[in-house]
């Protein structure tokens, strides 16, 4: 009679807590990746512009933009057809997989100035309350440290625009919306480089 209280409360626990109640299977999510490497790349690390590396992406996530666009929330033509065809299993076992990658190696900074303006930018716009004082994400916010340049970019726009919405998307688009094209380059060379 004791056990189905503490089953309960685990379960309970367990979810507060974001942890897993199923665990994802590696090999069957490293299976399912091949899907998605003509498009992010060998190990989750894309060498296609405005196409996002995946690697070390953080598992809540990857599983939460998954499930955007499957629902068609999030909307992407290159996505859709994919992500019908993914079950809930695929998704837990997809992100896992790429979480479980090593981030890009570090790029050398060509630009330290640029860089120093984006890390003025992202204290001041006080992006490190979401994505980690590191950038490298927080459970369902991205990673953003070392992530392509023109990405980042593309996605600051986006978000500006409200070309991006939805999938709780609203916290980016105020965020977004005041920054000026410069403080979005510097942002996203900042966050690329590190």
């Amino acid at each position: 009679m004791h056990r189905a209280p503490r089953f309960g409360l685990t379960l309970l626990v367990g979810a507060f807590f974001g942890q897993p109640l199923i665990a994802a299977d590696l090999v069957a999510g490293q299976e399912k990746a091949q899907l998605c490497t003509a498009c992010h790349g060998d190990n989750g690390q894309s060498q296609i512009p405005n196409i996002p590396s995946l690697a070390s992406q953080l598992d809540a996530f990857i599983q939460w933009q998954l499930v955007y666009f499957r629902s068609g929330t999030r909307k992407n033509e290159q996505m859709q057809p994919i992500v019908e065809q993914l079950g809930n299993e695929d998704i837990r076992n997809l992100a896992a997989w790429f979480a479980s990658l090593q981030p890009a190696a570090k790029k050398p900074d060509d630009n330290p100035d640029l860089s120093a303006k984006g890390a003025q930018a992202a204290a001041g716009r006080r992006c490190g309350l979401c994505h980690g004082d590191d950038y490298a994400g927080i459970k369902g916010v991205a990673r953003l440290a070392g992530q392509r340049e023109e990405y980042l970019a593309k996605a600051l726009h986006d978000f500006k625009s409200g070309v991006r919405s939805g999938g709780g998307r609203a916290a980016m688009a105020d965020a977004a919306y005041p920054l000026s094209d410069e403080e979005i380059e510097a942002l996203a060379h900042y966050l690329a480089h590190l």
